[in-house]
């Protein structure tokens, strides 16, 4: 079995590791890029040799969907899920939001970490654990890892979008709460997410924009950067390109929601012109964005589409368009487009504009009137296509591949236990002088 890929840093434990994600959405129970990570990163660890659990809340998932028939998704050997449901249904993610505290989970999450030694246990999305699942302590050594895929450490909507209409100035929380209709979390004043959060060892960051944000808001746990990846294998560029829509299109991916800037691109698709809208994705804004696109026959809403045929819309695209209206973290769908060759035009807010321009593979736009130009350009010049997705996919290559990533969480693994242990043992491996191939 394989330790974490990479010969640097030259220090790192003998054998396979031990690790339980915990997560409150996790595939089929899930509708966002933070679960198609955790899946992804999982994959690439067991791939790797390593042990995963995983620990997720079928309950939160159920709150806002019924049904997970039409959510199929890649299955992974090896990955042991721990499914959690109470009798209580939806009242234990409920309770959780409200006091801040796992309480219906409590004892069967303490299950799943007693009954193995695990060195590492790596939380995502905690929005409906609540904090408190932060500082349940396991009775041997372990690292604590955070990776924050939200913005829900400094604020209780998690991504920022304030009173349901636009992206936060400055925070008015409780007031923000009442008008986007969720019962505000009193327990954020009482200093339970510090004292939960003083149990990390580490939080990781997927953008410098992410970190910047969370230090702006008042959060000042010990945080890395950490980009995300996508695997290269389901990028995979060969063969003929599949003709899906009769004419050449621009592709919007993600969930249908207000804050993911859907309305603010569909005018450009309006009348006649020489490309189309491919919309793919479903959510509580999708009804709204379909009567605002009625009579415009250069709009099509494809729906969710499986992550096992979405590169088959990525590889016939002239680009894709990434129009959040809001603080995203990262863009996984930036570098999605970048690994099939394809360019991307995103508005210049949050993460967006530092993958796209870092990468070399993007455009990035302040006005509708760049938006539409962005477009126009694109969708004449071959050349700058072909110019920002060799870029773009040389980038993915060299940073946001799994090998890239796994080379930098090894690093950050190793550092952080260094720090937290020094040369103690765990399970009869220690920090070992040598290198790792």
């Amino acid at each position: 079995m394989e330790t974490l890929q990479g010969a640097n840093p030259p220090e790192m434990m003998n054998g396979p590791l031990r690790f339980c994600m915990i997560t409150t959405f996790y595939p089929p129970y899930s509708f966002g890029g933070d679960a198609i990570y955790v899946h992804r990163l999982c994959t690439e660890l067991v791939n790797r040799g390593h042990e995963v659990d995983v620990i997720h809340c079928a309950d939160s998932y159920h709150l806002f969907h019924t049904d997970t028939s039409q959510r199929t998704f890649p299955v992974s050997r090896g990955i042991t899920q721990h499914k959690l449901s109470s009798a209580f249904g939806p009242l234990s993610p409920l309770l959780s939001h409200q006091t801040g505290m796992p309480l219906l989970k409590t004892r069967d999450i303490q299950r799943v970490l007693a009954a193995k030694q695990f060195h590492v246990i790596h939380f995502h999305n905690i929005s409906l654990f609540g904090a408190g699942v932060l500082a349940l302590e396991p009775a041997y050594p372990v690292l604590k890892l955070y990776t924050v895929h939200d913005h829900w450490l400094v604020c209780p909507m998690s991504v920022l979008w304030k009173n349901r209409s636009r992206a936060c100035d400055k925070p008015t929380c409780v007031r923000c709460a009442i008008r986007s209709h969720r019962p505000p979390q009193l327990w954020r004043s009482t200093g339970l997410l510090e004292r939960s959060a003083a149990h990390v060892d580490r939080f990781l960051a997927p953008s410098r924009f992410c970190h910047d944000m969370h230090r702006s808001r008042g959060f000042h746990g010990r945080m890395e950067v950490l980009p995300e990846f996508v695997p290269l294998d389901a990028a995979d560029d060969s063969g003929p390109i599949e003709m899906l829509h009769e004419r050449p299109y621009f592709l919007f991916v993600g969930r249908l929601e207000k804050l993911k800037g859907v309305d603010e691109i569909l005018p450009h698709f309006r009348g006649e012109g020489s490309y189309d809208l491919l919309v793919l994705g479903t959510g509580t804004h999708e009804s709204s964005l379909r009567k605002q696109a009625a009579g415009m026959p250069r709009v099509r809403f494809v729906g969710w589409v499986s992550q096992d045929d979405i590169h088959r819309y990525y590889r016939g695209a002239l680009g894709v368009v990434v129009p959040s209206v809001t603080y995203e973290t990262f863009g996984i769908v930036v570098i999605e487009a970048l690994a099939h060759r394809v360019p991307v035009v995103v508005n210049n807010l949050g993460a967006l504009p530092e993958v796209a321009q870092e990468s070399g593979g993007g455009l990035v736009y302040n006005t509708q009137e760049e938006l539409r130009g962005h477009l126009d350009r694109l969708a004449r010049d071959a050349d700058l296509r072909n110019t920002l997705a060799e870029r773009g996919h040389q980038s993915v290559l060299e940073n946001y591949s799994p090998e890239a990533h796994m080379r930098r969480y090894q690093g950050l693994i190793v550092d952080a236990w260094r720090e937290k242990f020094g040369a103690a043992q765990s399970d009869g491996r220690v920090l070992a002088k040598q290198s790792i191939a």
